[in-house]
């Protein structure tokens, strides 16, 4: 079962900061999952929000600054994390804004990364067609927080590799189908140690968690 440190390893540091993605790291996750939206200049960086208001000192929409001034606030581009990581785990990038998504692509196809340890996820399912689309050998994710049925039956449509379901929409005839269907089982986000021993008895592939020790 993997281990997938959210935002990096945020019950411990900063979330998708480069050094929550070090402790991570650190804490051997087998996969980093983050946050993608993209830069005034157009280039992938890791926050969660659509504003940089709740993580920084600063205030406004992620789009009207550049990547240098993003940067600034300790939010990293995309590609540091890529070069942080060097292969040595997989990454999950959750797309956030539909716009990151050519960008994010873009970035893929110029970069030395391992693309088998690229994983694209989003709540947004728009975004996981286009991948599918334009890249169909990446692997997909597709997220959901309310059916695992219409989740189940996208992934079908798009060939994706995994389903990302909030862990409480586990049970045991929906893990069966799944894993039935040929895909991997990643809930999240599972922190306190009664969640984990109830996701574990699953068997599901993996699990996104703050506390990737816990494990």
């Amino acid at each position: 079962m993997l281990k997938i440190g959210h935002r990096g390893a945020k019950g411990y540091v900063a979330e998708n900061t480069l050094a929550s993605f070090q402790k991570a790291l650190e804490l051997d996750v087998d996969i980093i999952e983050l946050d993608v939206h993209v830069s005034k200049d157009n280039i992938p960086v890791v926050i969660h929000d659509e504003t940089v208001d709740r993580t920084t000192n600063a205030k406004g929409k992620v789009t009207n600054f550049t990547a240098k001034e993003l940067q600034n606030l300790g939010i990293p581009a995309l590609e540091e994390v890529f070069d942080l990581v060097e292969n040595r785990c997989g990454i999950n990038i959750e797309i956030k804004d539909f716009e990151a998504t050519k960008a994010v692509l873009n970035l893929i196809n110029h970069y030395s990364f391992d693309t088998e340890k690229i994983i694209i996820s989003s709540f947004d399912w728009n975004v996981l067609q286009l991948c599918h689309t334009e890249k169909p050998a990446i692997h997909l994710g597709v997220l959901t927080e309310n059916s695992i049925d219409k989740a189940l039956s996208f992934a079908k449509k798009i060939s994706a590799y995994s389903i990302h379901p909030y862990f409480k929409l586990l049970n045991t005839e929906n893990v069966q189908l799944m894993h039935q269907n040929g895909f991997k089982i990643y809930p999240w986000t599972v922190n306190n140690l009664e969640d984990i021993t109830f996701v574990k008895s699953f068997l599901v592939d993996g699990i996104i968690t703050d506390f990737p020790d816990r494990l």
